[in-house]
């Protein structure tokens, strides 16, 4: 599946206030989410010394899968499509490696 296809499937489930004018809503829904994910890893290092069995890996798979709604959801009310969001973050990411700025801190490197 293409993440623009992925998008406007999730689309069809935004049940959430003001769906199409709330960029609000999905920001702090991708908060959440990503402190999920954070705290399901973090768990694997504490209990698991750094292991992902099956379980904790098939756990994050679903976690992620609400990490990438909620980024799906915040492209639909700014304007972007997932395919946009994509391309641009590999753009810089490109240019970042041409200048042999990869490493480092800041966003304009």
């Amino acid at each position: 599946m293409d993440l623009d296809t992925y998008q406007t499937a999730a689309r069809h489930t935004a049940r959430y206030p003001d769906a199409g004018r709330n960029a609000i809503y999905p920001t702090l829904g991708l908060c959440g989410e990503a402190g999920e994910v954070a705290e399901k890893v973090k768990k694997v290092m504490r209990d698991r010394g750094g292991v992902f069995d099956q379980a904790s890996r098939d756990q994050l798979l679903l976690e992620l899968g609400d990490v990438l709604w909620y980024v799906a959801q915040l492209s639909s009310e700014l304007g972007f499509s997932l395919e946009q969001v994509g391309q641009a973050n590999l753009s810089k990411l490109a240019g970042r490696a041409e200048r042999g700025t990869l490493g480092g801190d800041g966003d304009n490197r």
